[in-house]
């Protein structure tokens, strides 16, 4: 067996050695790993010393760093660069490693230690990152079943190792509905509407599959282009219902049942481990600690928010009423979503990609970096990555010493997931001699270069790249002494803040006007587009909180036991985001069985975060544009509340650098959803 996978890898920084790498090294490699773990594990119950904070608490957070490092490599390639062989693997990985941890979270003798510790250590001799690590430890194993009988624990055991094959087969059945669908357009008469550009790509497209004409797909830079202004109401429909089909068919791919486990099973671990419902288990470790707070929360912004959604929908529905269409369809909103954009501020999505490149947009990204924190970004040739498509920068502070590696990958492939995430190959902590720096990744699905056109993004694809590099600067700018307390490990309703905050850069006028330039012409997008794109910040927000409701509503509705066995899923869904909906719904089409956010990602009873953060991010963004969005003293407050991870709690992180709990007026203000005469 390769030892590549297992011992210091022998490039810069120990990057990830990608080409030297074998797909069949991971299983030999994680196993290998797996057994390293246990004996390490075995070291600390075995210790006949007192159990202490050093050699139970921080001895038990250094077991299985080569572990992490390698199923982190594994689980981001089967995302981002996967294949059926890498897909298969996952389905035995996923139930070894939940077994592995098992191992540890049920281990009686360990628990032992920590219980000890957890009881007899002075916290006033601890520094505060040493106490949040203690904590952390005693809770992790107290609620994933270490205080259950051995009958409840293998109980347990067997209820991870199914949620952990189960989850897998979720997102595998979505990638390859996604994949499975196109659209073969023949005639030009039905390419009425679409921009030169988006033809060049569904060209592109149909020739790669030997095809005459022009073929889109279920891919965002596909998918998204054609729904947004193809003419043609019917092929709208027909690839919007393909999209909201995907794993809901009749076939071997459908996620129903699937979903129905997933629910069924997390609603018996939570209940294994004394709570009510799954969503009160996970919101224990949540700025929002009860399902009840969550739901306050969506229906307070729902009454709010309402109002100004069905005014917006009305606009649009006057509209499409010249084209004769009397009932509004969910497959028509984009198209006179982007009407109505063009009439409101004189400017399409697809006007303005020629000024936004990509490489550009990225620059620009990595010059709010350097102006916030002296950030330096360096592209390095040297260091391997696992497609060629790939970027990796060196990240340099403003002391000149090397700060962490960044991986971008920006293209749709057949082996990549769609959407956009931020994630990590190699986490960031400290040793006695050493700060380990991180290896951070951002991965997306933009439109990719087409002849002498490069990679250029819509605004909101804008909006997409610097919202994933705000979480990687979360990464970048970690700096504690433990990985589990690092970057963006975090209570999962603050993790959304630094990715929030950043979106709010590309809507600032003078910065816009430093990297708005056309790709040929080197001319800046005129002022009066400028100030368009500003005043278009908050344009459709009412419709868009209310989907975001809509979608956090039915993730509690999951987690707080209301589907029932009997229950179709399409039925519950229709039942339980009826409030938000402001469009007919579609017969045999459902959002559930993609929702990759609560059945594959970790967003279950936690996909309301992303409202929740941002109150959070308008009301930090407020305090900048008090004192300049630029303002060093401001930003490094913020560096310090993001370098500091998970060490304190998150809402006396925020006080610390506001000066005051955060208020909701600030996001209010910015969407546009103040309480006003609606006219």
């Amino acid at each position: 067996m390769s030892n590549n996978l297992v011992e210091k890898f022998n490039t810069p920084y120990e990057s990830i050695p990608f080409e030297n790498i074998k797909q069949e090294d991971f299983k030999p490699a994680i196993e290998q790993a797996i057994e390293d773990a246990k004996n390490e594990i075995n070291e600390i119950v075995q210790n006949t010393d007192p159990p202490n904070f050093v050699n139970t608490i921080v001895a038990l957070e250094n077991v299985g760093k080569k572990l992490t490092i390698i199923s982190s490599t594994f689980f981001n390639l089967n995302s981002a660069e996967t294949n059926d062989y890498l897909q298969s693997l996952a389905e035995e990985i996923s139930p070894m490693l939940t077994e592995y941890a098992n191992d540890i979270i049920l281990n009686e003798h360990l628990f032992e230690k920590i219980k000890i510790v957890y009881d007899t250590t002075l916290k006033s001799k601890l520094s505060q990152e040493e106490v949040r690590l203690l904590d952390k430890t005693y809770k992790d194993f107290s609620k994933n079943g270490a205080l259950l009988s051995s009958e409840d624990k293998n109980n347990l055991r067997q209820i991870s190792n199914e949620l952990a094959i189960l989850s897998v087969k979720f997102g595998q059945n979505v990638l390859k509905e996604t994949n499975d669908y196109f659209l073969h357009i023949y005639e030009s008469k039905d390419m009425e509407g679409i921009p030169e550009s988006i033809k060049e790509m569904a060209k592109q497209e149909a020739e790669n599959r030997n095809l005459k004409g022009w073929v889109f797909t279920l891919h965002y830079p596909s998918y998204v282009p054609f729904i947004t202004y193809s003419a043609n109401r019917e092929l709208r429909k027909e690839i919007y219902t393909a999209y909201m089909q995907r794993a809901c068919k009749d076939n071997e791919y459908n996620n129903e049942d699937i979903i129905h486990k997933i629910v069924e099973l997390r609603s018996k671990k939570a209940k294994l481990l004394g709570f009510k419902t799954y969503a009160d288990l996970i919101l224990q470790e949540r700025m929002a600690s009860a399902p009840k707070l969550v739901y306050d929360f969506l229906y307070d912004l729902l009454h709010k928010a309402k109002p100004f959604a069905q005014k917006e929908i009305q606009d649009l529905k006057n509209i499409a009423s010249r084209d004769g269409i009397t009932e509004m369809m969910p497959y028509d909103h984009a198209f006179y979503a982007e009407k109505l954009r063009q009439e409101k501020f004189s400017f399409s999505e697809e006007e303005l990609k020629p000024y936004f490149p990509l490489h550009q947009v990225l620059n620009a990204a990595f010059d709010v970096a350097k102006k916030l924190y002296g950030l330096t970004f360096i592209e390095r040739e040297d260091i391997q990555k696992y497609h060629s498509e790939v970027k990796v920068y060196e990240v340099i502070n403003d002391k000149g010493k090397h700060q962490a590696l960044l991986y971008t990958d920006f293209f749709p492939r057949e082996g990549k997931r769609a959407g956009a995430w931020m994630t990590s190959y190699k986490g960031q902590f400290k040793t006695l001699s050493d700060n380990i720096r991180p290896h951070i990744s951002i991965v997306c699905n933009f439109s990719r270069p087409n002849g002498e056109i490069p990679s250029l993004l819509t605004f909101s694809e804008v909006t997409t790249l610097f919202h994933e590099f705000g979480h990687a600067l979360h990464g970048i700018l970690a700096n504690t002494t433990f990985e589990s307390l690092s970057g963006t490990n975090v209570y999962w309703d603050f993790v959304e803040l630094p990715s929030q905050f950043m979106e709010n850069y590309v809507f600032e006028k003078e910065f816009l006007k430093t990297f708005a330039l056309h790709y040929q012409k080197g001319d800046m997008l005129d002022e009066e587009k400028i100030n368009k794109i500003v005043a278009s910040a908050n344009f459709m927000q009412g419709y868009q909180t209310l989907r975001q409701i809509g979608l956090g509503l039915l993730d509690m509705a999951y987690h707080t036991d209301e589907l029932t066995s009997d229950q179709g899923i399409e039925d519950f869904e229709v039942e339980k985001i009826k409030e938000t909906q402001l469009y007919p719904h579609i017969k045999n089409t459902c959002i559930s069985t993609s929702f990759s956010h609560i059945f594959q990602g970790g967003y279950a009873a936690g996909y309301y975060s992303y409202k929740w953060a941002e109150v959070l991010d308008a009301d930090a963004f407020d305090y900048f544009k008090e004192r300049g969005i630029f303002d060093k003293e401001t930003a490094s407050k913020f560096e310090s509340l993001l370098s500091k991870g998970g060490t304190e709690d998150p809402m006396e992180l925020y006080i610390s650098f506001r000066g005051r709990r955060p208020q909701s007026e600030a996001l209010l203000k910015r969407a546009g959803l103040l309480a006003k005469p609606i006219k």
